[in-house]
């Protein structure tokens, strides 16, 4: 089976996660799902296959180097679920061979059309073939050409015996696009010194860098009283609401911030006179700065109630994740490793933080550091997601590379 051929096959099942669930896989079809890709892993050759109850897949390919040979246990991390954003359903993909750097019709029906215009970043693969939706689901490239570019690579490393490798380990989790991908991974139990998930965007893309993360609630209580004679009495809660947000910094929003810059993002806002809610995420790449940014919302509920009448404004704050380079960065011969495997696979790496957060961080702090390379998709999470075939193969070998064992190979 080729690459293509397993990425194919693994589209076409739903494995979306559900947020409202409360339960870890968040759907069962994400279980059925690991339960297949455990008998594939069987059939490729690999050992200690496993499923857990909450749908971790886990598997080993044992190292083939000289009894005594002191190499670091690696492993392989991408998950199987797609995002809530949009259907996983009846994936229909497209393959459009050697594109022409044109307007691709993902549905002449409906009128769906993907453009360089629109999205420049099709220009880079021109020549290339390029697996695209139908323009009514996603196609689900995050995270499952991670997934088959894993499998592939095991496989390829089974049938070249002389490939020099450590022992290597695998997992695909569960529940990744709601958050809770590292809820019930078990770091003790896999058993790696080190791990890469293979879940970014681009080819070439290496990321150890990410927000750190957190997101509030504020709750706002009101008073209402007839308009008619609400002088002096009525407190409107939406209001409120309205002039707290406007106390933030209105530069420092998603929409206006790139790079290493953070933001307060606010997700929603509801309410009517008696009650009204705000909710927020909160994101900086400088831990200093993200814990100033969680004061500022504080001082800010402080000056309403100060302002309104004392527990007017509450606030709920949760730490979500944190930047992976605080563990990554003594350790930075994890990334040098996968910088070379690109280089030596005649790939250009492109190191940038993730504006965003990924499994890696979460595990990174829970003992497994675990930067992220590249799956190859793009416009994840929507109609417009597509997958060059090159970059998937890319991704395969990269893995490979990553696995080679080397005599001056650090722990």
């Amino acid at each position: 089976m080729t690459i293509l051929e397993r990425f194919l096959n693994y589209v076409g099942h739903d494995t979306q996660s559900d947020p409202e669930s409360g339960r870890t896989p968040s759907t069962d079809k994400q279980l059925t799902f690991a339960q297949l890709l455990a008998d594939e892993l069987r059939q490729i050759g690999l050992s200690d296959v496993a499923v857990s109850q909450h749908g971790y897949v886990t598997a080993t390919l044992p190292s083939n180097l000289a009894p005594g040979t002191d190499a670091p246990t690696i492993g392989f991390i991408a998950h199987i679920d797609t995002s809530p954003d949009c259907s996983g359903a009846a994936v229909n993909p497209q393959i459009i061979s050697s594109y022409d750097g044109g307007t691709i019709t993902l549905n002449a029906q409906q009128g769906i059309e993907m453009s360089p215009d629109e999205f420049p970043e099709l220009r880079l693969y021109v020549g290339q073939d390029l697996v695209t939706t139908d323009g009514t689901t996603l196609l689900g490239a995050d995270d499952k050409a991670g997934v088959a570019a894993i499998v592939s690579a095991m496989e390829s490393l089974i049938a070249q015996p002389e490939i020099a490798h450590p022992r290597l380990r695998i997992c695909f989790t569960p529940d990744e696009e709601i958050g809770e991908g590292a809820d019930h991974f078990d770091v003790e139990a896999f058993g790696a010194d080190f791990a890469y998930t293979i879940d970014g965007g681009q080819i070439g893309e290496l990321e150890y860098e990410n927000f750190n993360a957190a997101e509030a609630t504020i709750s706002i209580s009101g008073r209402n009283v007839h308009p008619g004679y609400a002088k002096g009495k009525m407190r409107n809660a939406s209001l409120v609401a309205a002039e707290l947000s406007q106390m933030l910094p209105t530069a420092e929003t998603p929409e206006n911030t790139d790079g290493r810059e953070g933001f307060f993002h606010l997700t929603s806002i509801a309410g009517d006179v008696e009650k009204a809610t705000l909710k927020y995420i909160v994101r900086d790449f400088d831990r200093n700065n993200f814990e100033r940014r969680k004061a500022r919302l504080q001082e800010i509920v402080d000056l309403i109630n100060s302002k309104f009448g004392a527990a007017t404004a509450t606030i709920r704050l949760r730490d979500q994740y944190y930047n992976m380079h605080e563990k990554i960065a003594p350790q930075m011969h994890i990334v040098d490793r996968a910088r070379r495997a690109m280089t030596e696979c005649g790939i250009e790496p492109i190191i940038a933080p993730v504006r965003g957060g990924t499994d890696g961080s979460r595990l990174s702090f829970m003992g497994l550091p675990t930067p992220n390379i590249f799956a190859g998709g793009h416009n994840f999470h929507g109609r417009y997601e597509f997958l060059p075939v090159p970059s998937l193969e890319k991704a395969a070998q990269v893995i490979i590379g990553i696995a080679r064992h080397r005599p001056d190979d650090q722990r």
